[in-house]
């Protein structure tokens, strides 16, 4: 029996969460035994969201065979245990380039191209390539439904329909029904209109999800049903909830999987949610919390962090502590009584990024860390920053910085790529992807894998000069991590401190909340030890005077977005 396919499309606005949704589609169904992959179509015009500006896309999330992708991959493999891959993400760009390149080519004899048949061919193709092995298909079409960019997209999967039958493709529909206060009323006419707008292009949906603050009444759910002509029982209300592990829990107690069984006319084993409700069970009562900074160069905009966000929450499911992100714009460490801000915190963590801004404030933060002895985990560009404060600072090598801030440094401690070298395009041209290294015995990260290889992935241009290797191990840094051959340095430690590890690599991509990642597991649990020592030895807490902004950040709890996620993309490095 070849896949079925799921469709999930979206209306009325954007971010309304139908990447949280389609992986909790899919988390369900293999809570049933079914094997499920999952494809997120993008209508923008971009290739992939490799170049995109995080405050544009937010976090870009990279699977282990190179791809960068949209950060609702990392919503499918937290959720599923599908391992998302290149054809797992496809943009209308990328489908635009295959085309004209094949014209080009010859491929099209002469005719001529149009979208109809030779685009939506190409998207049906794509569906197809993911879906050979898995008995449930799950496609996700970013954007909104009216949005001109997506027309191919949904044309292609009205298609798909016809092609493969009814009871083998499911149209689900996430919509908004927003309550308005002045009223007292929730208000269905949006969804009403949402619908229209599908059936105008030839897609009636099977099951609509209507996002909402409450969950809806059996009248509402009738009067949904009677306008957009589903039955009651596929009206479900996808509810607002503390936190997005929550989702899938929601939706069972809803029927939606019971109502996809339904119309793919399939018979499976009696769903297995357990494991989710323990988790749940597991954040609603942590008997603990930590405070972490997160000193970042995109923290107006926290999509730019998702995974690492995700991570960070996965660490303290780990030690079933509450973690706290407090977020400090890394420009904001440059000015007078910086310190301020870093005080009475239990760690710090520097994640990736691009660029010379806030790099003054990011090497505070760290010599901050390291003379403090507060637990200091630095992410890619994180432990390229470790490495040129502790050459500066400990070493003795003035000036010492990266060939991307500073080209005329006399000390390269970070300098770019030896294979990127000449080579000025941005799109695809770094290190990404799985990449295996060897661990130190005894260091910090062997004893959080309890293991001598591992397999991480990667996305950096820039890399360590093990020039300075002698030098800066002389000094006491000890690199802990390195490729098979020795090319590479992935991992640097300070032994004579409580944790301090920076590595080259993304750890935050691997971390599931049913399995924390090691090095998260091994930071949050180096967080929790600070704060039982810092305050049996000093008392309560003395609570600082944080700028607004920067106290309210302190008081959500991570993951930063408590409800459904938003599908506005997201990139970070």
């Amino acid at each position: 029996m070849g896949a079925k396919y799921i469709f999930v499309t979206g209306g009325v606005v954007s971010s309304l969460g139908k990447g949280l949704a389609s992986a909790s589609i899919g988390c369900l169904l293999e809570a049933r035994g079914l094997k499920v992959s999952l494809l997120k179509f993008d209508p923008y015009l971009n290739v992939d969201p490799g170049t995109m500006s995080p405050f544009q896309h937010g976090e870009v999330f990279v699977t282990d065979d190179g791809a960068e992708t949209d950060l609702d991959l990392g919503h499918y493999e937290r959720f599923t245990h599908a391992r998302m891959l290149r054809d797992n993400n496809c943009t209308a760009g990328r489908i635009y380039e295959t085309i004209i390149t094949k014209e080009r080519r010859g491929d099209y004899l002469g005719k001529t191209v149009q979208v109809i048949p030779h685009v939506t061919n190409e998207i049906k193709a794509a569906i197809r390539k993911i879906s050979s092995e898995v008995d449930v298909a799950i496609v996700e079409v970013g954007g909104t439904v009216g949005d001109i960019e997506s027309l191919p997209f949904l044309e292609a999967i009205r298609q798909m329909r016809q092609e493969q039958g009814r009871d083998n493709v499911v149209f689900v529909h996430l919509t908004l029904v927003p309550f308005i206060g002045a009223s007292g009323e929730l208000k269905t006419k949006p969804t009403q209109h949402s619908v229209k707008e599908l059936r105008e292009i030839g897609i009636q949906p099977d099951i609509l999800l209507c996002r909402t603050d409450r969950f809806l009444s059996p009248d509402i759910k009738a009067k949904i049903a009677l306008f957009c002509s589903v039955p009651e029982e596929a009206v479900i209300t996808a509810k607002d909830v503390e936190n997005i592990y929550e989702v899938p829990l929601v939706l069972a107690s809803e029927g939606l999987d019971t109502q996809i069984l339904r119309c793919l006319k399939l018979q499976t084993a009696e769903r297995n949610t357990q494991p989710w409700v323990e988790l749940v069970e597991r954040l609603h009562h942590p008997v603990g919390e930590v405070s972490i900074a997160m000193v970042g160069k995109y923290v107006e905009f926290q999509d730019s962090y998702k995974s690492l966000n995700e991570a960070l929450a996965h660490g303290g499911i780990a030690h079933n502590v509450k973690v706290h992100l407090v977020w400090v714009e890394a420009e904001g460490l440059e000015g007078e009584r910086w310190e301020e801000q870093l005080e009475g915190l239990d760690a710090i963590l520097v994640p990736g990024g691009f660029g010379k801004r806030g790099i003054p404030g990011m090497l505070r933060g760290i010599q901050f860390a390291r003379t403090r002895k507060v637990p200091y985990f630095g992410i890619c560009l994180g432990m390229q920053c470790a490495v040129i404060e502790y050459a500066r600072h400990v070493c003795g090598l003035e000036g010492a910085d990266s060939s991307e801030f500073d080209p005329s440094t006399p000390h390269r401690v970070i300098y770019k790529l030896r294979e990127l070298r000449g080579i000025d395009e941005l799109g695809g041209t770094m290190r990404l992807g799985a990449w295996t290294a060897r661990l130190k015995p005894g260091s910090f990260a062997a004893q959080a894998y309890d293991a001598q290889e591992i397999s991480e992935r990667h996305r950096h241009r820039y890399e360590f000069n093990r020039e300075y290797e002698e030098v800066l191990v002389a000094h006491g840094l000890d690199i802990t991590g390195a490729t098979p051959d020795g090319t590479y340095v992935e991992i640097v430690e300070i032994r004579d401190h409580p944790w301090f590890l920076g590595c080259q690599f993304h750890p935050e991509f691997k971390s599931r909340p049913l399995a924390p990642h090691p090095l998260f597991r091994a930071f949050i649990g180096a967080a929790c030890q600070y704060r039982k020592q810092r305050m049996s030895a000093g008392g309560e807490e003395r609570r600082r005077e944080w700028p607004e902004e920067v106290r309210v950040a302190a008081e959500q709890r991570a993951p930063a977005a408590p409800q459904l996620a938003g599908d506005a993309g997201a990139s970070e490095a």
